[in-house]
């Protein structure tokens, strides 16, 4: 069965995990010894027949010593171009079958309840040894009292403790760091308000760029995301424009700051076409 052509962010992805690997000088097979991937699949991911799972894409750049972003970027494109990219979890590692119960023997002809035995005689200690005995046992008594005594004055909090922070909490949230207003303006990667957002609209444009208007409801912010643009492109959302600088901007792609946004405001995001004499081309969409 023929396999389906990638999508113009695949290859572009494909092209990129293909440099990374050459800079790693490893094998395919080497590839798949070093991380959680088979040799097939790596062979699929760098010819872009199948989208790689992120993971791979973050263990390639680590094996080749370089930054993740780009990659990742790429990798971002692809995904929203895929209407069902698939990712394989953890390839080769295969799990063991599950256990198939042991059938429970036949019932056997019933045995007859064994005699009951007799009680032993109970062995009383020489009357020699019984004072020995006594005192082997309150002194084992008195060492256990002695330890819980111990181990409790060590476990009580000493005074200057009191307001001394748990060792075990957190330093900060892992969460996005601002919200809200506190949030106008700023980055949604750097404030991690980019983390899963929806994507409330998405447009072409005439000229073959692909723009979407993002939301994150954590955040309450939105913001505008681009990719397939040419160089000086641009995008607009509520005054703030920010504009295709160069290659490598072109081949991944830019987002304005955000801005916050509540639920039921309509968002309008301009694409800005960098050739002269083009038109702005607007669309919006609903927060619900």
């Amino acid at each position: 069965m023929r396999q389906p052509a990638p999508s113009p962010g695949g290859e572009r992805l494909a092209a990129a995990l293909r440099e990374s690997r050459r800079r790693t000088g490893l094998s395919l097979a080497a590839l798949a010894a070093k991380t959680a991937y088979s040799k097939s699949s790596w062979e699929r991911y760098l010819n872009g027949r199948t989208l790689p799972p992120r993971p791979a894409v973050e263990e390639l750049c680590r094996l080749a010593g370089e930054p993740d972003g780009r990659c990742l970027a790429l990798w971002e494109i692809a995904k929203s171009e895929n209407s069902g990219p698939k990712e394989p979890a953890r390839p080769h590692r295969t799990a063991p079958p599950p256990l198939v119960p042991e059938p429970s023997p036949a019932p056997g002809p019933a045995l007859a309840p064994a005699p009951p035995s007799e009680p032993a005689p109970e062995a009383f200690p020489p009357s020699g040894h019984r004072g020995v005995t006594a005192v082997a046992v309150l002194a084992t008594v008195s060492a256990l009292v002695f330890g819980a005594v111990v181990l409790t004055l060590l476990l009580l909090p000493h005074p200057d403790e009191g307001a001394r922070p748990s060792a075990s909490a957190p330093a900060s949230a892992t969460g996005p760091t601002c919200r809200d207003t506190a949030c106008e303006g700023k980055d949604p990667a750097v404030t991690k308000c980019g983390a899963e957002p929806a994507t409330l609209s998405e447009h072409l444009s005439s000229t073959g760029a692909s723009i979407q208007l993002r939301y994150s409801r954590v955040c309450g912010t939105s913001w505008v995301r681009m990719w397939g643009a040419r160089i000086g492109d641009g995008v607009e959302l509520r005054g703030r424009v920010v504009r295709v600088r160069n290659r490598a901007e072109a081949d991944t792609y830019i987002h304005t700051p955000m801005t916050a946004t509540r639920p039921g405001t309509v968002v309008r995001a301009c694409f800005l076409p960098a050739q002269a004499g083009g038109g702005q081309e607007c669309f919006e969409a609903r927060v619900d």
